[in-house]
């Protein structure tokens, strides 16, 4: 007879605490890790991971599966990056709580800020639910591949609450404060984990309107840090433009003085006009009053996919190149190769709309091939306008032609945040700094023109294993910035560390073949809509709740995810 679940033998343990890795094995039993040590027992099933580490289930606390979760039962990207639990309903936008007439409102605010197609969210949503009470119901009789945490979303809330005028920003009444301030309180006894708004401008709804939580007031805003301050429990997401710095970080600092409840905010340079230092300085300022504010980082870059296979490419808005755009890739690529029509997209203006990435660009100096594995910390002497210049031949020539050789399926990378300084320093600043918390990587968002579920294995292999442009960072404070740190950031205490009696989300990693492989589109959206996926290489197992997700890569058969409350 067995003594337990499951026991893996002889790996080197990464426990999550910060800790130095050790040679030990790790027995599972009833879901739970019951031994970490040298175990005696037998396994009712073993994994040998000699020479592999061992480390907690990956938590990512920022992706956008709220659509996903709905129709689908694997949440990847995530899942093919030893992710185990994520939290989902960022940014203030999500799809509940909302009123029937409200559907299609709530779908043009998710494609806007969030990039995810209208048409596979119309088909994909079933709409089984009004309040957020009754979306946690639906949730919590499906089963994934992961643990799945939701919080409630500012933009459907005040929609919800105030209909045309919430969706048009106009000041919430006293009314309108109070019950906003029931339904969160409702949604967090429900097992929300948290409330999210969004303050910047970049988040728009497809017809180009602001999302509606843009100009909360105070009163507002304290009405819903006064339904976690009664609650006792929940944590804040917030993202803002931070355009005046002291007016907007005194308003969310006081929501989190009023309540006592944690806030994340979205960080990284480039994102604000006021400078990441600047925050972070007023982060540090809060903590240091004995009140709970982190940033919310990322490992790398953020950064825009360009291509004839995603959503953008070099050229979108030039008249010429609009009028193939939508031809299957391999007759776009042929009438892309005619010299007339490339002539005529060369000399034409960049359209409305695309202007600001075009500038990102930089004449070529700010866009990169994506190589195999891709280089997220690239050398200026490799950018596409450096490669045009050091052949003589003008930028956007070369560009065209890289774009549609390979068959169309080249992808370039042009970075608008982390990436001013050509380098990553400015990354593992934020990595290392005590107020921060690993995020942003938008898992289930973005699906044609971003694909950072993948950080997580970045945050590994770059700064653990492969970085030539600077230091590195250590494993075992890598490793507990993405279990124990960011499950404790939102107040999850039962997962992240691999101790007794800790639930037993696993990853087996073979640390010398980590790698995150080239993201490709995928047609698996519901009517067959295309996204990104991005797969990796050497995680020898992922275990959820005791039980192996995957192997090797491959799904297996178990889905013992559930929705947390």
């Amino acid at each position: 007879m067995s003594d337990f679940d499951l026991v893996i033998r002889g790996g080197t343990v990464h426990d999550g605490t910060g800790a130095e890795g050790r040679l030990a094995d790790v027995a599972v039993a009833g879901g739970a890790v019951a031994e970490v040590g040298q175990v005696d027992g037998r396994g009712l099933r073993e994994i040998d991971a000699s020479g592999a580490l061992v480390t907690p289930g990956f938590v990512d606390i920022h992706t956008h599966y709220d659509g996903q979760a709905t129709w689908a039962n694997r949440m990847s990207p995530s899942s093919h990056h030893g992710v185990t639990t994520v939290v989902m309903g960022n940014c203030g936008v999500g799809f509940a709580p909302v009123r029937p007439a409200d559907h299609d409102r709530l779908i043009e605010l998710m494609e806007g800020v969030e990039d995810i197609p209208g048409v596979a969210l119309h088909e994909g949503l079933p709409w089984s639910w009004e309040s957020f009470p009754e979306y946690m119901d639906y949730l919590s009789q499906r089963q994934f591949d992961m643990d799945i945490g939701a919080q409630i979303p500012h933009a459907a809330l005040r929609v919800y609450v105030m209909g045309e005028r919430g969706a048009n920003r106009e000041p919430a009444t006293a009314e309108d404060i109070a019950e906003m301030r029931k339904l969160t309180g409702e949604a967090i006894k429900a097992g929300a984990l948290g409330f999210t708004s969004s303050r910047t401008l970049n988040h728009r709804s497809v017809h180009g309107e602001p999302t509606p939580s843009l100009q909360a007031e105070v009163d507002e805003l304290m009405g819903v840090a006064s339904a976690l301050k009664d609650a006792g429990k929940g944590v804040f997401e917030m993202i803002s433009d931070f355009n005046d710095l002291d007016d907007e970080f005194t308003l969310l600092r006081g929501m989190v003085e009023h309540s006592n409840r944690p806030m994340s905010i979205s960080l990284a340079q480039g994102l604000s006009p006021n400078g990441w230092k600047k925050i972070l300085q007023r982060i540090e300022q809060a903590n240091a009053s004995g009140f709970v504010m982190r940033g919310q980082v990322a490992p790398r870059p953020i950064g825009i996919l360009l291509g004839l296979t995603t959503t953008l490419s070099p050229f979108t808005t030039r008249p010429s190149f609009m009028e193939v755009a939508k031809l299957p890739l391999a007759e776009r690529v042929e009438a892309l190769k005619d010299p007339a029509r490339k002539a005529r997209i060369l000399s034409e203006e960049v359209g409305g709309g695309f202007q600001r990435l075009f500038k990102m660009m930089a004449e070529g100096n700010k866009l990169w091939m994506l190589t195999d594995p891709p280089n997220y910390e690239p050398d200026p002497a490799d950018s596409l306008g450096a490669q045009a210049a050091a052949r003589g031949v003008s930028v956007w020539e070369y560009v065209y032609d890289q774009l549609i050789a390979n068959d169309g399926k080249n992808i370039m990378y042009t970075p608008f945040a982390n990436y001013a300084d050509n380098n990553l320093e400015c990354c593992r600043e934020m990595i290392l700094h005590s107020n921060t918390v690993m995020g942003l990587g938008d898992g289930g968002a973005h699906v044609g023109t971003i694909c950072d579920a993948s950080f997580i294995t970045t945050l590994l292999t770059h700064w653990g294993r492969d970085r030539t442009r600077g230091e590195r960072i250590d494993l075992p404070t890598l490793i507990r910035s993405q279990t124990h740190d960011t499950a404790r950031a939102v107040e999850l205490t039962d997962r992240g560390t691999l101790e007794p009696g800790m639930r037993a989300d696993i990853n087996v990693i073979d640390f010398d073949k980590l790698k995150v492989r080239v993201p490709e589109i995928v047609h698996d959206l519901p009517t067959g809509g295309a996204r990104l996926q991005q797969k990796a290489d050497g995680y020898l197992a992922t275990i959820v709740a005791g039980e192996v997700t995957y192997e090797n890569g491959e799904a297996t058969d178990a889905l013992p995810g559930r929705l947390i409350r």
